[in-house]
């Protein structure tokens, strides 16, 4: 018998027999069950039984999700959307922390491409291959033809310049 535990309703679906569910264990009733019992039962009686569990089962999950999905209490419902909706201080608030940011990263944008200016081609170039686009050192010196010693300095320097200007 698969492990179907979500509701009685998969677990007799998906099982080869009925499937009874007690309160401390669930019983699987297969056809050589019902045929020990009940010599005279054929498979295709036994077929009508499965298919009429199946649909009882059916009957009584979907009224019981009917009715869990009536019964959702007013505190469980205002729980679900708490904080879902801001109140007109909180949007207020909230549009003057994002013109500060905005502000903020237009600053640091402005000194960023005034300092980026004081690098050199190449410091600016191996500077953005290493920390935008994300490229090794071992790499950047490999593409370059060049030493990594001489990129790691490059890239030092470049960092340097870039400190002392912001």
């Amino acid at each position: 018998m698969n492990n179907y535990t979500n509701n009685d309703y998969a677990l007799n679906r998906y099982s080869d027999g009925v499937v009874y569910n007690f309160a401390d264990c669930i019983k699987e009733i297969t056809f050589a069950d019902c045929l020990a019992e009940n010599p005279a039962m054929t498979e295709d009686d036994f077929r009508a039984l499965k298919e009429f569990s199946d649909s009882n089962y059916l009957k009584t999950d979907r009224a019981e999700n009917a009715k869990n999905k009536r019964n959702i209490s007013f505190h469980e419902f205002s729980s679900k959307f708490e904080g879902l909706v801001k109140s007109p201080e909180e949007l207020h608030i909230n549009e003057i922390d994002a013109q500060e940011e905005r502000e903020q990263y237009k600053h640091r944008l402005e000194i960023a491409k005034r300092a980026m200016g004081k690098l050199t081609d190449v410091q600016r170039r191996r500077y953005l291959m290493y920390r935008v686009k994300g490229v090794s050192s071992h790499k950047i010196a490999e593409l370059e033809g060049k030493n990594h010693k001489t990129i790691l300095e490059s890239l030092y320097a470049a960092e340097k310049k870039l400190k002392n200007n912001s």
